[in-house]
């Protein structure tokens, strides 16, 4: 079973026998991983708030392979930035988020990571087509490495977000010329109005997924309660199976024959004296 959690590259410790380096380096996410007991993971490669790029020098970047290879974690996705926006507008912003966006297929590509997810980010006032144009264009302007693959996430759907129905994918997808797969977030697909709350919601919601954008497209799943009600367009996480979701969704979700080999990684909250490790475990516990 892959399951892991989005965890920090920062030189600030998790534990006191846990080995980084006394700066930001990636090759502190192997560690960091491997503490909360998760063998797969996502990383951001710097600051998803700020328009900054990292330079990862060989070493590092070797570090971190070695790593991930002694340790047998993996895959590995790097999550964009959070000003990414593919879907607007703007000219200005649409340079700045391809920038952004071809550093970290850059990245991947150096540190011999798979994936690298990105939102689709908001048309504000576009429209729905034409921001889905953009989108795509913007992915196929990317020069993406040999073995590195752009994920597109479901997205809670509020405002003039694009990502919040099954048919926003699977229309990039289609538009797109670039070899595009999607990550599934479960806390915003609920909070979009898909129902996962229930063995039978599950299967439905499943179903769904693979009528409009297909199974053979799932490559990654962002596994995460949600502290709202389904529809409410609300984007917080809850603890695996305290949320919303709860308890039998989230058991029927991770137990789903489409689901068992897909990688899961966490986004969880760190509170009420629960973490990723509390989590990761509790997943673990559900799986069948």
């Amino acid at each position: 079973m892959q399951v892991g959690a989005h965890v920090s590259v920062s030189s600030s410790r998790v534990s006191s026998d846990e080995e980084t380096p006394p700066y930001d380096n990636i090759r502190n996410a192997v560690h960091r991983q491997l503490a909360f007991g998760g063998n797969c993971g996502q990383i951001f490669t710097t600051s998803p708030q700020v328009w900054k790029t990292r330079n990862i020098d060989d070493e590092e970047a070797e570090a971190f392979r070695e790593g991930t290879e002694e340790s047998d974690v993996g895959p590995w996705v790097i999550h964009s930035a959070y000003l990414v926006n593919l879907a607007t507008p703007k000219d200005d912003l649409t340079e700045k988020s391809r920038e952004s966006m071809q550093a970290e297929v850059d990245a991947a590509g150096k540190l011999g990571i798979d994936y690298v997810n990105v939102h689709l980010g908001a048309h504000t006032g576009a429209g729905v087509d034409q921001g889905l144009d953009n989108a795509a264009a913007t992915l196929d302007s990317l020069d993406v490495p040999e073995g590195v693959t752009l994920l597109v996430e479901s997205d809670a759907g509020s405002g003039t977000k694009l990502g919040g129905e099954f048919e926003h994918l699977a229309e990039v997808i289609d538009r797109a010329e670039q070899d595009l797969a999607v990550c599934l977030d479960t806390a915003h697909a609920f909070s979009a109005g898909y129902d996962l709350s229930s063995a039978g919601a599950v299967e439905e919601t499943l179903a769904e997924f693979d009528d409009v954008v297909g199974f053979e497209k799932l490559a990654c799943v962002h596994l995460n309660d949600s502290k709202h009600d389904c529809g409410t367009n609300k984007d917080e996480h809850a603890h695996i199976g305290k949320g919303k979701i709860g308890e039998d969704g989230m058991h029927a979700f991770i137990n789903h024959d489409a689901i068992r080999d897909v990688p899961l990684v966490l986004e969880t909250p760190t509170e009420n004296g629960k973490g990723f490790a509390w989590n990761i475990e509790r997943v673990r516990e559900l799986r069948e």
